[in-house]
């Protein structure tokens, strides 16, 4: 095992600022008033599962495809790009659908709030720098946080109130920028090494 703190504090903030739970409670708030009830440990695991197995058997996939992990990084590198912008300028680049309520413990709060597109690039791109069990260790505290915000949201919505919303996600939004700058171009290097 070759646990490093550094690299779990990042792959941490990465992933929580891609999840980005806390800019997703007015939705979470929205689905909880619709479906009567969001089940939060549920959703945390199904989402855990969903992102832990993703990281094993992603890079399976790909090379069935003929894509290797440096070239999804730097994929996912737009991606992040692409989702920080949204978080920084507040506009919507990607739609999500609020239907089947019914199931908003699995949709769309397990896949895609959680496990969505953005997150399962991010774990690909991780793993291209970072220790496979020092990515699970942020998958893990990233389910915590999902859950205790689950669970909260109602307290959290009051708590921190619209701009207190807006100023985290913005800050979260220049983080990942500057994350998604440094997958590019670390990333970019070794495809050309190669």
């Amino acid at each position: 095992m070759n646990f490093n703190f550094k690299e779990i504090a990042t792959a941490t903030m990465v992933l929580f600022a891609v999840i980005d739970i806390i800019g997703s409670i007015p939705i979470i708030i929205s689905l909880k008033e619709k479906s009567g009830t969001i089940k939060s440990g549920r959703a945390s695991i199904i989402a855990a599962v969903v992102l832990i197995v993703f990281l094993f058997i992603g890079e399976k996939i790909l090379g069935l495809i003929g894509i290797n992990v440096y070239e999804f990084a730097v994929a996912g590198s737009f991606i992040l790009f692409f989702i920080a912008l949204e978080m920084i300028l507040g506009i919507k680049l990607f739609k999500q659908s609020d239907e089947n309520l019914e199931m908003a413990t699995v949709f769309p709060i397990a896949f895609p709030i959680v496990a969505g597109p953005g997150s399962l690039t991010s774990l690909l791109s991780l793993r291209a720098e970072y220790s496979i069990e020092n990515i699970i260790v942020a998958i893990l505290i990233n389910t915590l946080i999902v859950f205790i915000v689950l669970k909260t949201s109602g307290k959290l919505q009051r708590f921190l109130g619209k701009n207190g919303i807006a100023i985290i996600e913005k800050v979260f939004g220049v983080i990942l920028l500057a994350i998604a700058v440094k997958l590019f171009t670390s990333n970019i290097q070794e495809l050309f090494n190669n």
